[in-house]
C-alpha cells in the first residue's frame, strides 16, 4: 500500500491521539493534499516546521499501530465479514441472506 494511503489510514485509526495542531497538519497534508508551502502559510509556522509535525507524526502513528494493531484487525475483520457473505449468498436462499447481509453491513458500519 503506498504510504501516502497509509498514513491517511492510520490517521482515521489513531489521528485523535495527535495534538489538535498535528491533527489538522496531518489532516491538511494527507487527506486534503495541500504543500508544505500551503500548510505553512496556513498555519502560520514555518515549511520546515510542518514538514517537522509530519515526520514526528508519521512516526508516531506507525509506532502505535506496530503496538496495537488496530489497522491490521480491523482489514482482518472486514475480510472475514466480506467471506462470510459470500458464503451466505451460496448457501442461503435469497430472503434469508438478505437480513444476514443487511446484519453484515450493520457490523461494519460499527467500524
Amino acid at each position: 500500500m503506498d504510504k501516502k494511503i497509509m498514513i491517511s489510514v492510520l490517521l482515521d485509526f489513531y489521528g485523535q491521539l495527535l495534538s489538535p495542531r498535528q491533527f489538522q497538519i496531518m489532516d491538511y497534508y494527507y487527506n486534503n493534499d495541500l504543500s508544505l508551502r500551503e500548510i505553512a502559510d496556513m498555519s502560520g509556522i514555518t515549511r520546515q516546521g510542518v514538514y517537522d509535525i509530519i515526520k514526528r507524526s508519521d512516526t508516531f502513528l506507525e509506532e502505535l499501530e506496530e503496538k496495537l494493531h488496530l489497522y491490521h484487525k480491523w482489514q482482518s475483520i472486514e475480510q472475514d465479514l466480506n467471506n462470510v457473505e459470500m458464503t451466505l449468498q451460496t448457501v442461503i436462499g435469497n430472503e434469508d441472506c438478505k437480513r444476514a447481509i443487511e446484519m453484515i453491513e450493520e457490523i461494519k458500519n460499527k467500524f
